[in-house]
């Protein structure tokens, strides 16, 4: 199918999904969804479905790799096989490769890493069902995790893609949309303080272009700095209610 055959908004700016150029799609978080992880979150973001574990601080091996006046934050991220309609295939690859890196990179810059010299903190996250927007739902569910884990960090990043379809600025491109959109801008921050830790753009902005696209995704990371921190409240105020019946049992024993 060529580009100019595929209508992604029209007259009335009405998208193929019926969102307007400034809404996103539905998002859900939950924490602590593994037993067995030190932290973890569970994320669906439209028809992304992304998995989030965390491990560590723990020792890094191999010990050579060690860094010793700061631990490392190794993030993994990996697409399931099963996780878009034409199999892909097991294992890492470029893109996987590429965006494990930048994922690394921008949670380093929240976690307190001097804390913890000779350790490595594991972030592994999983896409179970992707559709566009997965390293921006990988970021999310991450930051997540590692609040989960207590990890010792400033702030959690949020995360969220503008772009630019049919001539067009909007706000978190769907799978077609980013097939055959002209622009595509992802962005990692920490809202609380405004400082950007992922920035990446696929295709071609005017300077004014990208100051809306830039607006527009600043934007949406606050939003989704509140779903963060709800699921994170519900995490920890299911397990303090169900601590204090516990103590109530023991009280009446």
């Amino acid at each position: 199918m060529a580009d100019e055959d595929v209508k992604l908004i029209d007259e009335k700016g009405i998208r193929l999904d019926g969102r307007r150029f400034d809404e996103l799609r539905p998002i859900s978080i939950e924490a602590g969804v593994l037993k067995r992880a030190d932290g973890s979150a569970y994320l669906e973001w439209g028809e992304n479905k992304v998995l989030a574990a965390v491990y560590g601080p723990r020792e890094m091996h191999p010990r050579h790799a060690q860094n010793p006046s700061r631990a490392v934050v190794q993030a993994r991220y990996n697409m399931a096989a099963f996780s878009v309609p034409d199999r892909k295939r097991p294992g890492p690859d470029r893109r996987s490769v590429e965006i494990s890196k930048i994922m690394s990179e921008a949670l380093e810059e929240i976690v307190f890493v001097e804390q913890f010299p000779r350790a490595s903190i594991d972030v592994f996250v999983e896409v179970l069902e992707a559709s566009a927007g997965t390293r921006c739902a990988a970021l999310t569910a991450a930051s997540v995790a590692l609040a989960d884990a207590g990890i010792p960090m400033s702030d959690i990043i949020s995360s969220c893609a503008a772009g630019k379809i049919d001539g067009q600025i909007v706000l978190d491109l769907g799978k077609k949309e980013d097939n055959y959109g002209e622009a595509d801008v992802p962005l990692g921050m920490v809202p609380s303080s405004g400082k950007i830790t992922l920035l990446q753009m696929d295709g071609n902005l005017t300077l004014e272009e990208y100051k809306q696209v830039m607006e527009l995704a600043m934007g949406a990371c606050k939003k989704i700095y509140q779903l963060q921190r709800d699921a994170l409240k519900r995490r920890y105020s299911t397990s303090l209610k169900n601590f204090e019946e516990m103590a109530d049992d023991t009280e009446e024993v």
